[in-house]
């Protein structure tokens, strides 16, 4: 196939075009090439996203696919009006954070409600937090659907990604964590659901739906685990055994300041419940009767531990600083001592 990506300098775009290239395809990387670099063997062009017209000149290019995961709506409809006629499929990687309920466990995304699409004066979201993200994501597959039409489409709503080249603190804090050993803080209950796809495995299936021409919406997600499980695998994965868990109460840990999903005094991958029992705890079978196939929790672990110790620079030092934790721990046994 000859794929464009729109993207491809950073963690997915950058897996999706490494893995293509290895399976022997012809890729063109489209990107400003300010956030990275393309794969070696891979054709860069320098675009600039925010010119409308900055895609027309690959429009008769003759792609068979094109891979977008941007979040500005300005850019998704500029590269529509530019390829859409010119393509056989295009995909666009979207996110679960479209959904309107993250509170009940097992929706998929035929059955879910999601947000509704970003105000007409927003583009993209603002900041630090990325306030209207997921309805920018929304307005994105609703222009895609439009101008693509349903039958030459895939949306691909991507769950937490994680795996080598990971730009977040979340599934990283628990590598480097587990890997240090000691008495390590484990938040909420063991049965707690975690929820995640590694990156190489979310590549090879938007490789995958562009050369059979998959069409539809799909959560891109892997099967949910137990938060126990997530973190004996990690250790496993790095040959560490009988971690020394302590397991702490979610309000302790709220009393205490500790905050939820990733950044400063965070502990990843922990969200409050039941308020958010839904986020990683989706129905993940259509997207696994659709080809997404899920490796070894042990691989990724592997995989995610070679690149941090060959980028050590490139790793983002958030969660739950050590002396922290040791502090909410502390405290935590002074509790349950009374």
């Amino acid at each position: 196939m000859r794929i464009l990506i729109l993207g491809g300098t950073r963690f997915l775009g950058r897996a999706v075009a490494q893995l293509a290239i290895e399976q022997g395809h012809d890729v063109t990387c489209a990107a400003r090439g300010v956030s990275g670099v393309a794969p070696a063997k891979a054709r860069f062009v320098p675009v600039d996203r925010d010119d409308s017209e900055a895609l027309v000149p690959l429009a008769d290019e003759g792609f068979d696919a094109v891979v977008d995961v941007t979040r500005q709506v300005s850019h998704a409809r500029y590269a529509l009006a530019a390829l859409a006629d010119h393509v056989d499929n295009w995909s666009f990687v979207s996110t679960i954070s479209v959904y309107a309920d993250n509170t009940t466990p097992g929706q998929t995304a035929a059955d879910a409600p999601v947000l509704a699409p970003a105000p007409p004066d927003v583009d993209g979201p603002v900041g630090p937090d990325n306030r209207w993200y997921g309805e920018c994501k929304v307005s994105i597959e609703q222009a895609v659907r439009e101008r693509v039409g349903v039958d030459r489409s895939f949306i691909c709503r991507a769950g937490l990604i994680v795996g080598a080249e990971d730009p977040s603190d979340r599934f990283p804090y628990w590598v480097r964590r587990l890997s240090a050993g000691g008495e390590v803080l484990a938040p909420g209950r063991p049965t707690d659901r975690v929820q995640f796809v590694d990156v190489a495995d979310l590549a090879a299936w938007l490789l995958r739906a562009a050369g059979t021409r998959l069409s539809g919406t799909y959560d891109g997600t892997g099967p949910a685990m137990s938060r126990a499980d997530l973190l004996a695998g990690v250790a496993a994965g790095l040959g560490v055994a009988d971690p020394d868990l302590t397991w702490v109460d979610q309000e302790f840990l709220l009393s205490q300041d500790v905050r939820e999903w990733s950044g400063e005094r965070a502990l990843p991958l922990w969200v409050r419940l039941p308020e958010w029992g839904g986020l990683m705890d989706r129905d993940a079978r259509p997207a696994l009767d659709a080809g997404l196939a899920v490796r070894p929790l042990a691989d990724t672990v592997r995989a995610t531990a070679s690149w941090m110790t060959a980028h050590p620079a490139a790793v983002r030092q958030g969660g739950l600083d050590p002396a922290d934790e040791v502090a909410v721990l502390r405290e935590w046994q002074a509790v349950r001592s009374r």
